[in-house]
């Protein structure tokens, strides 16, 4: 009996050692058939793998150009958003050199500036008046001429009214019908300029008025005179 429980022990051990020994056989080997899953072909895969690669290289590349940004380009963008946003409403983009040149022009005229009248001095003897000069070609001219000298002018009494005199020269007319007063001056056939002291009616170009009248008619007088002209 002790042989033969013996010799059942030594099967059993024997039967255990080969089936263990079957699975431990089998085991790499089935792990080996199927590293796919199942029922999945192998093109499927395959294409899985392409996508994960393709997706990989694109995050690969987006973060290669967030780490290459550098500061200075980052600051260049914002700048060409700013002046993008200083666009006109008909969508022309005004340089932000010709907006500071703009505002700095117009802040530099004072107020009123562009309203002040040039003055002129009509010395007549010993009198001395102010004349508002008008703005017109003929006055320019003639407050060129006066720039360079005063202008001296032999005047002769005509009508009662006014006194007339040769300039030398032609200054460029704007003729129209006009009713004068004591204290106009004009420009008469373009060459002659003409002082009054009473009313008239006639075809002139206007250069300047007196104001102030104190003294004029008796400064003019009733006969030929020497009348200067010259600015203030």
């Amino acid at each position: 009996m002790k042989k033969f429980g013996a010799l059942l022990c030594m099967v059993i051990v024997i039967f255990s050692m080969a089936a263990c020994g079957n699975i431990q056989a089998q085991t790499p080997a089935d792990q080996a058939e199927s590293p796919l899953e199942e029922g999945k072909p192998l093109s499927d895969l395959s294409e899985k793998s392409e996508n994960a690669d393709v997706q990989s290289e694109a995050m690969d590349s987006t973060e290669t150009k967030a780490e290459g940004m550098q500061p200075d380009t980052i600051s260049n963008e914002a700048e060409n958003m700013t002046e993008s946003a200083a666009d006109t409403g008909d969508g022309e983009t005004v340089p932000e050199t010709e907006m500071s040149e703009t505002a700095g022009t117009e802040a530099d005229i004072p107020n009123g500036a562009e309203g002040d009248v040039m003055n002129m001095k009509v010395q007549v003897g010993d009198a001395v008046f102010s004349a508002a000069l008008e703005e017109n070609e003929a006055a320019a001219s003639f407050v060129e001429m006066m720039r360079e000298n005063p202008v001296s002018i032999q005047m002769s009494d005509y009508s009662g009214f006014e006194k007339v005199g040769s300039l030398g020269t032609s200054l460029p007319a704007s003729n129209s019908q006009t009713t004068t007063h004591a204290g106009d001056i004009v420009l008469y056939n373009g060459n002659q300029i003409v002082i009054f002291y009473g009313p008239n009616s006639w075809s002139y170009t206007r250069l300047g008025h007196v104001d102030d009248l104190t003294g004029w008619e008796e400064a003019l007088g009733s006969g030929d005179l020497t009348v200067t002209f010259s600015l203030e």
